[in-house]
């Protein structure tokens, strides 16, 4: 998989003290890519948009 123009985010939910930090990358054709932003060069998850939107919905809630 092709990353070299992926426009990485991270989660509004990392909070930057090192713990839980994931960063999203929704601009590939066809994939959503997800990777720990402590290991930027490490290994990287690749979703189809709808397995990734379905995977929000259920796990998003108001805080």
């Amino acid at each position: 998989m092709d990353l070299s123009t992926a426009r990485w985010r991270t989660s509004s939910r990392s909070n930057g003290t090192g713990g839980n930090c994931v960063e999203v990358a929704g601009n590939l054709p066809g994939v959503v890519a997800v990777r720990d932003s402590k290991d930027r060069t490490g290994p990287v998850l690749a979703f189809p948009p709808t397995a990734w939107r379905a995977f929000l919905t259920r796990f998003t809630r108001a805080d």
